[in-house]
């Protein structure tokens, strides 16, 4: 007797699939429903009505993929995802990924999919994973945490774009015209959107863009980039991309002899738990991880019931303004 497994050989799907076209064929592409039903046809399959109700029952378990983000957002993000499902009655599964190719998305929908997961949240870092997801044929709904705004996605996401400006806006308030930009990976979507929202900003007060610093997200890369701005200082401001590059700046800052901020301010992004404790306490912006992750499951939830869901869906960031911005003094005063 054929066995379900078999069908999906045959066919070329996984196990999941061929039971979701048989127990909900319209939630399947027409060309995979037609591939697997000739399949179910040709090795005269016949499903175990035991079997079935085992399948299709509900597990109350939703899947968390991450993919190649920093640690403090990791660890923040996922929590908080955690924290917000166990609230809507669900258990989360997890997987943590350096890189997203196919393969190792693969490897890791594997192991979520037969733990019987509901749905699926992606925590993407760059397009690769998106590009690598959406080449997969899931057979749970997917929400997922990124900020790329492509709109064939169910999307929920803190707006970067909008923190960078609210950075850079404090800034100009405080009469700084010659702003700098230390920047994350620019493959990676947070990075990029941050590094967009400080050219915008510049160019809606007239102001010049200069050639970004480019970091990793690591206090090293900060480092770095502090001793070259010390070096030549064509700047009053930098808006650092993260705060662990700002700790960074900082530090080459002060050993270099420049002072913050009466020499330069500097801003910078995530709001770590220990930012209001460096020398000087950290201006950044907040991202509230909280409501993004209650976002996420409120999303995950509606498609679920088959709700109609609204998305993309963005959060905003919030300014905290402490002791490394100051008003920029007239010349010669």
């Amino acid at each position: 007797m054929a066995k379900i497994s078999d069908v999906a050989r045959l066919a070329g799907v996984s196990p999941q699939t061929v039971s979701r076209t048989i127990n909900y064929p319209d939630l399947v592409r027409p060309q995979t429903r037609a591939t697997v039903q000739a399949a179910i046809r040709q090795l005269n399959y016949h499903p175990n009505n035991a079997a079935r109700t085992l399948a299709t029952r509900r597990s109350n378990t939703i899947g968390l993929i991450s993919t190649g983000v920093s640690a403090h957002t990791i660890s923040k993000r996922m929590r908080a995802v955690d924290e917000a499902a166990r609230d809507a009655g669900y258990q989360v599964s997890i997987a943590n990924l350096d890189s997203a190719d196919r393969g190792q998305l693969l490897a890791a929908l594997d192991v979520l999919l037969r733990q019987q997961i509901e749905g699926l949240v992606l925590i993407a870092a760059d397009h690769d994973a998106l590009d690598a997801i959406q080449s997969i044929e899931l057979d749970v709904p997917l929400v997922t945490a990124e900020s790329s705004g492509r709109p064939d996605l169910h999307s929920v996401s803190i707006d970067q774009f909008l923190g960078a400006r609210l950075a850079v806006r404090h800034l100009v308030e405080l009469g700084h015209r010659e702003i700098l930009h230390l920047s994350g990976p620019l493959r990676h979507l947070d990075a990029a959107e941050r590094l967009r929202g400080w050219q915008a900003e510049l160019t809606h007060h007239g102001l010049t863009v200069r050639d970004p610093l480019i970091g990793d997200w690591r206090a090293d890369s900060g480092y770095t980039a502090g001793v070259q701005l010390a070096g030549s200082l064509d700047g009053t401001a930098v808006f650092a991309g993260n705060d662990e590059m700002a700790l960074g700046l900082l530090h080459a800052l002060r050993d270099s002899g420049v002072r913050v901020p009466e020499d330069i301010s500097v801003v910078g992004f995530d709001d770590l738990p220990g930012a209001a404790h460096y020398l000087p306490p950290l201006t950044t912006i907040r991202q509230d991880f909280d409501e993004l992750a209650r976002g996420i499951i409120a999303t995950l939830m509606a498609m679920l019931d088959g709700t109609e869901v609204a998305t993309p869906l963005h959060t905003e960031p919030e300014l905290v303004v402490r002791e490394s911005t100051r008003r920029l003094e007239p010349s010669g005063s």
